[in-house]
């Protein structure tokens, strides 16, 4: 338990019949998409260990973070969080960024090259959270979300290789030997 009398327990599958149900409710109050229970399933039987779940003394869940971890593209091990919810009485207090940096951990840990998440522009507290954790804005997509709502897509460069990569300076170029000439232009 932590100073706020809270506990932060990861996801297992064998509490589905506990926490999902909560999960559901507290997502859809605080965040615009309406996500299906095929979303949450998706998620949680794939990745649910790297889904988080903050709790109180008597087991209330105050806060939730489902994320998951997989190729991008054919390229960089990329980790994703998909949703974070808190609820609203208890923001403020610290839980979001205990639920980030818990999922952030776990996927550095195995290999991820980059973290991505979308947020509304709208959701000025969670923007601010995540360019505190070392996020940058990568893209607005716009009228991203079923509301109308755009987005920023932001992006967390954990290994310099998926940052270079992304800006177009690989690193497969040979070094030059310095013991051989200069191979002469080319006409």
């Amino acid at each position: 338990m932590d100073d706020n009398g809270l506990h932060y327990v990861q996801y297992h599958s064998s509490k589905e019949s506990t926490y999902l149900a909560a999960i559901r409710q507290l997502i859809s109050n605080d965040l615009s998409e309406p996500y299906s229970i095929y979303v949450y399933r998706y998620f949680l039987y794939q990745w649910g260990d790297l889904c988080f779940l903050a709790l109180d003394k008597e087991e209330n869940m105050l806060g939730v973070i489902i994320s998951k971890l997989e190729p991008h593209r054919g390229g960089p091990l990329r980790g994703y969080i998909a949703m974070l919810a808190v609820r609203k009485q208890h923001r403020g207090k610290g839980i979001a960024t205990k639920l980030v940096r818990m999922a952030l951990d776990i996927m550095i840990e195995r290999d991820a090259e980059e973290i991505a998440l979308e947020t509304e522009v709208t959701n000025i507290a969670a923007m601010k959270l995540y360019e505190r954790l070392g996020f940058l804005r990568s893209k607005r997509l716009h009228r991203y979300y079923l509301n109308g709502n755009s987005a920023y897509r932001f992006v967390l460069f954990v290994k310099e290789s998926a940052f270079t990569s992304r800006l177009g300076y690989e690193d497969d170029e040979e070094e030059a030997d310095p013991s051989q000439p200069e191979p002469p232009p080319s006409a």
